[in-house]
C-alpha cells in the first residue's frame, strides 16, 4: 500500500506535515489504505478538533483513496465530528438497554442543564452534546460517554457533580 504527500498546485494545505507523517507511519502498519482511513481521521480530528471537507480530501489524498470513500467513514462513526464541537463532549447512548433505564430522562436533564439540543454546542463553545446509538456499556445503563470517558447508572444528580466537575 501506497501513501502520497502530493498536493494540488496553489491550494493550501489544511493537516500539518506532522500530522500527514503521523498517517504515513500509521499506515506502514496495515495492508491496505481502507484499514488506515479510521486512525487517520482520528490523527486529522486530533490536529483540527473536527473534520472539515479539506481535511477528509486530503486525508483520502494521502492514502490514495477517493474522497467519498474516506467521507463515508467519517460521518458513519458518531465519533468524528464534522464540524467545530466545544471542548467538552458528552454523547448520551439512547438504545433500548440505557433507554429502559432511564437514558430518556437523562438526556432531557442534560439538555436543560447546558441549554442545548443534541447535536448542538453551547454559545460559550465549552459543551457539546450527542445522543447516540450504543455505548457497548449495556451493563452501566444509563451510560454517557464525555471526553471519552465512561459515567454510568446515571442519575439527575451524577450528572449535575460530572457538569460542576467540567465547570459549569
Amino acid at each position: 500500500m501506497g501513501v502520497t504527500q502530493a498536493q494540488q498546485p496553489g491550494k493550501a494545505r489544511l493537516l500539518s506535515e506532522a500530522t500527514r507523517e503521523n498517517i504515513s507511519r500509521i499506515a506502514l502498519n496495515y495492508d491496505s489504505a481502507q484499514s488506515v482511513v479510521m486512525p487517520a481521521l482520528y490523527a486529522a480530528q486530533e490536529q483540527l478538533g473536527y473534520l472539515p471537507d479539506q481535511a477528509i480530501v486530503e486525508v483520502a489524498e494521502i492514502l490514495q483513496l477517493p474522497p467519498s470513500e474516506v467521507g463515508a467513514v467519517a460521518s458513519f462513526y458518531t465519533m468524528y465530528f464534522r464540524r467545530p464541537v466545544g471542548q467538552h463532549i458528552i454523547s448520551v447512548c439512547e438504545t433500548l438497554s440505557c433507554a429502559l433505564r432511564g437514558a430518556e430522562g437523562i438526556m432531557e436533564h442534560v439538555r436543560r442543564k447546558l441549554n442545548i439540543k443534541a447535536g448542538e454546542t453551547t454559545a460559550d463553545g465549552k459543551f457539546s452534546l450527542n445522543s447516540v446509538e450504543c455505548l457497548g456499556a449495556c451493563d452501566m445503563a444509563p451510560v454517557a460517554m464525555i471526553d471519552g470517558e465512561y459515567y454510568g447508572n446515571l442519575t439527575e444528580e451524577k450528572v449535575d457533580e460530572i457538569l460542576m466537575g467540567l465547570g459549569l
